[in-house]
């Protein structure tokens, strides 16, 4: 995240981190000394800017009477992102249009990231036959704006939410975020999931910002919000991954009521060891929620999950075939992931 000062960047990252690890280090120690989270189950709306231009698609060229693509031709890929063209560094769609506008039918020389590695390559944009544009073959994005569930809040006012990373919607592709913003949100409506269409949140974010978007990771967001929000579900110690247990569960969530509430479930074939964002199963069981919604839908990642009294962990996906059953996170691995995004 772009803080102003770059020594302010350094101390509130070390306080993170001082934090976070107090949190995920088990203790054999008494119930007394288990490490709580304030439990989410609130909405919360976020707008993005990308860390330079991601690519998400190819689209061909009309040249000469045949389609071209100059950018698959050259190596690019989907999920690549550009940052850098002919030496000048670009942050913007329009800053790349502008430069290949400028250079003409030369060649561009491009710096780009993939997989953390940074590569150059040189394109060739072609005239289109339609309008005689220079094209390069790629569809882009610099920013974007969704909404989400906050999983957890710290005494500090940080937070943590979905318990998977804002990725690219055509390829999945985790988005490489140079800053974000948290906004308050209002669901307006939903739609209700049914196999092979998945159901999904609709609301419309303020423009109140509430807090700072600081990492976005495979295993979940994470900021600070400027003041706690009011958390129905109040305070709750943690549950490690290996005290869950297959049965009963109950996980918080905020429907177009906008009020939060809890709802039962069930959880199932936990993969103790996994590091990911998909640890278990999560069946929806309470007859409320399936009539609303039909199961799991998009803007209910990060919704809490509540076992034996501890937080254990999030919802993250629904399956597309069945949606009252999707997978979850441990809570474990989004404190994790918490930590280390700040090393």
């Amino acid at each position: 995240m772009n803080f102003k000062k770059i020594k302010r960047k350094g101390c509130f990252a070390l306080a993170f981190l001082l934090i976070i690890a107090a949190l995920i280090l088990p203790t054999a120690a008494s119930e007394k000394e288990r490490p709580t989270l304030l439990v989410g189950g609130i909405p919360f709306g976020v707008r993005f800017f990308t860390d330079g231009i991601l690519i998400v698609d190819y689209c061909d060229v009309e040249y000469g009477g045949s389609p071209h693509n100059p950018a698959r031709e050259a190596g690019l890929k989907p999920g690549d992102c550009i940052y850098q063209i002919n030496e000048e560094r670009i942050s913007t769609a329009t800053e790349l249009a502008e430069a290949i506008e400028k250079n003409g039918c030369a060649a561009l020389t491009l710096l780009y990231r993939r997989d953390g590695k940074e590569q150059s390559v040189s394109l060739t944009p072609l005239p289109c036959d339609q309008d005689g544009r220079l094209r390069t073959g790629l569809f882009v994005r610099d920013s974007g704006a969704g909404i989400g569930t906050v999983t957890f809040v710290t005494k500090q006012n940080l937070f943590g939410g979905l318990g998977h990373g804002i990725c690219d919607g055509e390829g999945g592709t985790l988005v490489p975020m140079a800053r974000g913003s948290v906004m308050g949100v209002t669901i307006g409506s939903l739609k209700r999931g049914a196999a092979g269409a998945p159901g999904e949140l609709k609301g419309h974010l303020s423009t109140e910002k509430t807090g700072t978007l600081t990492q976005n990771t495979p295993c979940g967001v994470f900021g600070a919000f400027a003041e706690c929000p009011e958390l129905p579900a109040g305070e709750m110690p943690i549950g490690y991954r290996d005290e869950l247990h297959d049965g009963a569960v109950t996980l918080w969530c905020t429907l177009d009521d906008n009020t939060p509430r809890e709802y039962s479930a069930e959880i199932s074939a936990i993969h103790r060891a996994a590091e990911g964002n998909k640890c278990f199963t999560v069946h929806i069981t309470d007859k409320a929620l399936l009539e609303k919604t039909g199961g799991i839908i998009q803007g209910m990642s990060g919704s809490p999950i509540i076992q034996d009294g501890h937080l254990v962990g999030a919802v993250t996906h629904v399956l597309i075939g069945d949606p009252t059953t999707g997978y979850g996170i441990f809570i474990e691995n989004m404190l994790s992931n918490m930590a280390e995004a700040l090393n």
